[in-house]
């Protein structure tokens, strides 16, 4: 034990540091690419992060392949998301952080975790502070291009949330656009009024029924996108700068994707998923050599007040 700030626990038998608050308990595995592995809020005992129950909590070497160790909680993507060459370099799948082992050590009341990333030569950091008047997360970020080369990127937050029927996705999002038709319950990938399509409201639950969605989400009028339970009276929360994340990026899978029932929201950089692509558009994030992105997100688990 550090102390009543900072914990060392184990899970599946990694060292994972808790940090606390009288709101919230947060696991952090920074020799798992710096997953947040659970966010408990301390008055209710509830745990907002899905956990893959076929799995243990263990690093996967650079270049494995993503779905078949999804273990769940919060991952980020960065340099991209399906494995492509980009700018000379040949990033795999799901990008190279959720495979890394990042330096962690204690900087005053915040948790800094640090590491370069080998293939496209990004250095990222990121330092995480409790609040201690209330269930918030504070994540600051810096990403810094260590190359002589221009760096295009995709950066993604990827967190997968527990779930039930009847939860709702709000987001202000005015407008829409199923992903990849395969990994959708609906039959056009045309742009679409936020959140119904086809008749049907896209920001509801559905039970484990065996289907997926997989939507980007735009002209967001403002950084934000949440998980509710009214059941419960909870929320699940990212607030974020649409300068930095000007896209949200939501996955489900309601029984339909390798039998997971859970919801992945997204703040994203970049639309559409693939790199190459969205260089052509105009809409991939970038950085001059030696030059530096820094940002700050915050999480709030706790009561939906």
């Amino acid at each position: 034990m550090l102390d009543d700030l900072f914990q060392y626990v184990q899970v599946d038998g990694q060292q994972v540091v808790r940090l606390r608050s009288k709101h919230l308990d947060v696991d952090v595995a920074p020799e798992v690419g710096g997953k947040i592995v659970g966010i408990r809020h301390v008055s209710s005992g509830y745990d907002f992060l899905w956990r893959n129950p076929r799995l243990r909590l263990e690093p996967q070497p650079p270049g494995s392949e993503y779905d078949p160790y999804f273990f769940g909680g919060i991952d980020e993507l960065i340099p991209n998301d399906v494995p492509e060459t980009v700018d000379g370099a040949a990033c795999p799948d799901h990008g190279e952080l959720w495979t890394s082992r990042l330096e962690c050590h204690r900087d005053g009341e915040s948790l800094l975790l640090t590491g370069v990333l080998p293939v496209c030569g990004l250095q990222y950091r990121r330092r995480i502070t409790l609040r201690a008047d209330s269930p918030h997360l504070d994540l600051h970020y810096r990403i810094t291009n260590t190359t002589d080369s221009e760096r295009h990127f995709l950066w993604k937050l990827h967190a997968a949330l527990a779930v039930a029927e009847g939860d709702v996705i709000d987001c202000p999002a005015r407008r829409a656009q199923v992903v990849d038709l395969a990994y959708s319950r609906f039959s056009s990938a045309e742009p679409f009024s936020w959140p119904t399509v086809e008749g049907r409201r896209a920001d509801v639950v559905p039970a484990d029924e065996g289907t997926v969605d997989f939507f980007y989400l735009f002209d967001l009028p403002a950084g934000r996108i949440a998980w509710k339970r009214p059941s419960r009276n909870l929320k699940f929360e990212y607030a974020f700068d649409t300068a930095v994340f000007p896209y949200a990026w939501l996955f489900a899978s309601y029984g339909g994707f390798d039998g997971h029932y859970t919801v992945i929201l997204e703040p994203c950089t970049t639309m559409p998923i693939r790199v190459g692509d969205a260089i052509g558009k105009g809409t991939c994030s970038r950085l001059l050599p030696r030059q530096s992105l820094e940002t700050h997100v915050s999480i709030y688990a706790g009561p939906d007040v």
